[in-house]
C-alpha cells in the first residue's frame, strides 16, 4: 500500500495485519517511519517489507509493483491501497498549472498505474483514498481537490474497465489527523463540525478500507467515513471555518 509508513497509511497497514494480511509498506522518504511500521506489522505476525519510490516519477511508479513482488519472494499482490497523497494549499487567485500538474502526478496518475499493474498480474481489489469534500466542494486547496476529483472519476472508470477480475473502490475520510497549517485547537473544532459531533479517526478509515478489500460483491463504490460532514454545505475548507468558530 502506498504512503503506509505513517499517519492514516500506518493505521490501515496495522488494521490489515491484525486480520491476516501481509503488507508492503511503500514510502517516499520516511525511511525510519517505514522501518518502525514494518517492525510493528511483523510483531503482529504479518510478512512486511518496506519499498521506497517517488510515485510522482512515472518510471519509479511503474517499477513499484515488480519491486513488491521481488520483496515478497515472487508472490503476487492481491490488493492495492492508494493512500499516498500530496496536500498543498492553493486557490483560484494563485492558481498555477504547475501546481495542478504536481497534484495530478502524485495523487491521481499513480493510482491508475498501480491498478493497471494489479489487473495485469491477475486482478484483486484496489481501494483509493479520496476526500469527503468532493461531496460538497469548496475552492480551498484548489489543485489538490481537482486531483482528488480526477481520482474519484478514475475509480468509477477503472471499476468498469477492469471488471470482472479487479474491483476498484474508494474511501472518503473527513477531518482525521492534524495536517497542513491547522492548529491543534482548529483540528479539535473541525473534528466536531459534523452531524455526529465527531469526524473520522484513522482507525475508522482503516476499518472501512479493510471492509472494501474483503467484500467481493462491491466495486465502483465510495464509502464516506466522515461523521456526516459531507451532508453540510461548507463554503470554505473546515480549517478556516474552525478559526471563526
Amino acid at each position: 500500500m502506498t504512503g503506509a509508513a505513517r499517519r492514516i497509511g500506518r493505521a490501515i497497514a496495522l488494521e490489515l495485519a491484525r486480520h491476516g494480511w501481509d503488507v508492503a509498506v511503500h514510502h517516499r522518504a520516511s525511511l525510519d517511519d517505514a522501518a518502525a511500521t514494518v517492525a510493528e506489522l511483523r510483531a503482529l505476525g504479518a510478512v512486511a517489507h518496506a519499498v521506497a519510490a517517488d510515485l510522482a516519477e512515472t518510471a519509479q511508479c511503474e517499477a513499484l509493483f515488480g519491486r513488491v513482488q521481488q520483496a515478497f519472494a515472487g508472490r503476487t499482490p492481491q490488493a492495492v491501497v492508494n493512500n499516498a497523497s500530496r496536500f498543498d494549499y492553493d486557490d483560484v487567485a494563485g492558481f498555477d498549472p504547475q501546481t495542478l500538474h504536481a497534484a495530478l502526478a502524485a495523487n491521481t496518475a499513480p493510482a491508475v498505474i498501480l491498478a493497471r499493474a494489479l489487473h495485469a498480474a491477475g486482478g484483486g481489489c484496489v481501494v483509493n483514498l479520496l476526500d469527503q469534500k468532493l461531496a460538497n466542494p469548496n475552492p480551498d486547496y484548489f489543485s489538490y481537490t481537482l486531483s482528488k476529483a480526477a481520482l474519484d472519476a478514475a475509480t468509477t472508470m477503472l471499476a468498469m474497465a477492469l471488471a470482472p477480475s479487479t474491483r476498484v473502490c474508494a474511501v472518503s475520510p473527513g477531518v482525521t489527523l492534524l495536517s497542513g497549517e491547522m492548529s491543534a485547537a482548529e483540528f479539535a473544532a473541525s473534528h466536531r463540525m459534523t452531524p455526529l459531533g465527531r469526524s473520522s479517526s484513522a482507525e475508522d478509515v482503516a476499518a472501512a478500507v479493510r471492509f472494501l478489500l474483503e467484500s467481493p460483491a462491491i466495486t465502483g463504490t465510495t464509502l464516506l467515513v466522515d461523521g456526516g460532514q459531507h451532508l453540510l454545505g461548507q463554503p470554505r475548507d473546515v480549517m478556516f471555518l474552525a478559526r471563526k468558530a
